[in-house]
């Protein structure tokens, strides 16, 4: 099997959760590499811009009707988009820090990472429960 092959099958066995965290980790660390190079150049601008765009891609999203989201998260992330776009705009003026945005990334990212955990365990314990024969109850039910 070659490399491309066992990436893509890597990438299809992913839940939400973690297809999410691995954007936001393909797209902070290049806001890193940016910050580390210390200077407003191509890369920063793409960076940023890269940023921006995920962060929109997720407003809209957010703004759709069937959106599973509540309502009160979905309107968090739309307002964070909107200050990413206005903070991203001050940060290539030189006017804003480019740590803000990163932060804000990582702490999302701690929140996928729960989400995907969550979402893993749950996995587990259906299979687990549908591999159960169906005359035999769980133990813990008997108790």
């Amino acid at each position: 099997m070659s490399y491309q092959a066992y990436q893509k099958a890597q990438h299809s066995a992913e839940n939400p959760s973690q297809v999410e965290y691995r954007l936001f980790a393909e797209v902070t660390n290049a806001l890193i590499k940016a910050k580390d190079r210390n200077i407003r150049d191509k890369e920063m601008v793409e960076a940023l811009d890269w940023n921006r765009r995920m962060w929109s891609v997720l407003s809209s999203d957010c703004g759709t009707e069937g959106n599973g989201l509540p309502p009160q998260l979905r309107a968090g992330i739309i307002s964070l988009s909107i200050w990413v776009s206005k903070h991203s705009s001050a940060v290539v003026r030189g006017e804003e820090s480019i740590d803000d945005l990163i932060n804000i990334n990582r702490t999302i990212m701690e929140g996928l990472a729960d989400q995907a955990r969550l979402q893993q365990r749950a996995q587990e314990e259906n299979n687990d429960a549908q591999q159960q024969p169906q005359d035999q109850k769980p133990i813990n039910s008997l108790l």
